[in-house]
């Protein structure tokens, strides 16, 4: 009955458009005094001491990086080198779009803040240049989901703490997966654009103009090979990776591009304490909510229910990721892995599952409810780059999902993809 009243609580105040960081906190609150089987500091505590971790340090330094980066002519420099490799192709600014969203992907670990540096350059461009704006936008959506797949990824971050699982080795995990995701989007481009008649630059590629293009980069590429070398090759962990990004990052922008600007950073700061602080309410509201599931042995009792189903490891995956693409639909990414990673984690290990390949199908599944309404977070940054409206978004974005989908099932049925380099 406890278990009832939190959900019922929490999916009455998401109704009421209550910011989910606050659902999760009052609807705890609400079923704690409900049952009166805890103190009333029980929330108090648990915010505290569910942000007290070193590893969780790497999310607000990712974020500042990410933030200085898009400010400091980066995301620019990073479209000059795909569009010199594949401009001139047949959709070649869609296929130099998602490369770029690569690119900025294994800087920013963030898939709306991708959408967001990448999507006010490339947006405008491919419409000049003849594609169509839905198309342009869904494009963009849908690759800047990237940004939580291709590490370093802040949902991943979030994974190894409450999973307990090294976060290094996440993000080596999540190298093929996010690069078979982008390749998957670049061929659907291809083939869309073909089909449409969007060519490319007549201009032909040069291995002149790619140096040019790369040299100019050179300061920007550099930054992926900094983070995760470093990280992959010890020197240091990702939260201090994190912070040498945002050292990096502003050396960067001041100095060597000069598009970043002493006046700039007041508001660069802000903007990047205003997402750690939601992120951060997200991670302590939804740790406490989690604790009381446990608590209660809602865990227990869902794998319980779902290994009664079947005995069959396929049925029972194929389940999660059901549930994981319905969660994403509704719930922040942050948020659904902090509450379900002790809930399905148990039930992954138990049919066989590597607790890392199991991290990496949780951050797919989830990365696709950024492009799934009614939630889809990239959706509504699109749309307000675009000015189209959610609903012709959510329609010109289906094939994405489609193809997303297909490349889960590939990682799913195929572990030796995320695990190759472990």
């Amino acid at each position: 009955m406890v278990a009832v009243v939190l959900f019922v609580t929490f999916a009455v105040f998401l109704l009421l458009s209550v910011p989910i960081g606050v659902a999760l906190g009052l609807s705890t609150l609400v079923t704690i005094v409900y049952s009166g089987s805890l103190p009333l500091d029980f929330l108090a505590k648990e915010l505290i001491t569910s942000v007290d971790s070193f590893p969780l340090m790497a999310v607000p330094f990712f974020i500042l990086a990410g933030e200085i980066m898009g400010k400091g002519g980066i995301s620019d420099r990073l479209f000059r080198v795909a569009n010199s490799l594949v401009g001139n192709k047949t959709g070649g600014f869609a296929i130099a779009t998602i490369i770029t969203c690569m690119f900025f992907a294994a800087i920013s670990g963030s898939a709306p803040a991708t959408v967001a540096a990448i999507g006010g350059i490339m947006i405008p461009a491919m419409v000049k240049q003849g594609y169509d704006k839905r198309f342009a936008t869904a494009v963009v959506c849908a690759a800047g989901s990237l940004g939580v797949i291709i590490p370093p990824s802040i949902p991943m971050v979030i994974y190894g703490v409450v999973g307990s699982v090294s976060i290094a080795n996440m993000f080596i995990a999540g190298i093929l997966p996010g690069l078979l995701v982008g390749f998957a989007l670049i061929v659907y481009a291809y083939f869309y654009s073909k089909k449409m008649g969007y060519t490319g630059l007549k201009e032909k590629t040069s291995l002149a103009n790619i140096a040019r293009s790369t040299w100019d980069a050179k300061w920007a590429l550099l930054i992926p090979v900094i983070i995760l070398g470093g990280i992959y090759g010890g020197i240091f962990t990702p939260t201090e990776a994190a912070v040498i990004a945002v050292v990096y990052g502003l050396i960067a922008g001041l100095f060597f591009y000069r598009e970043l600007k002493i006046k700039d950073l007041p508001s660069v700061f802000a903007n990047s304490a205003l997402t750690t602080a939601t992120i951060l309410i997200i991670v302590g509201t939804a740790t406490a909510f989690g604790r009381l599931l446990t608590i209660e042995q809602v865990p227990n009792q869902v794998a319980e229910a779902m290994l009664s189903i079947s005995e069959s490891p396929i049925v029972i995956i194929l389940l999660i990721t059901l549930l994981l693409l319905i969660v994403g639909c509704f719930m922040d990414t942050l948020a659904a892995i902090i509450i379900l990673t002790p809930i399905l984690l148990p039930i992954a290990t138990n049919i066989g599952y590597d607790p890392i390949h199991f991290g990496i199908i949780m951050v797919l599944n989830l990365a696709i409810g950024f492009i799934t309404p009614p939630l889809g977070v990239n959706l509504f940054v699109g749309s307000g780059i675009s000015g189209l409206s959610i609903e012709a978004l959510s329609k010109a974005i289906i094939p994405f999902f489609l193809v997303m989908l297909f490349t889960l099932f590939i990682v799913i049925f195929l572990p030796q993809i995320s695990l190759i380099f472990l």
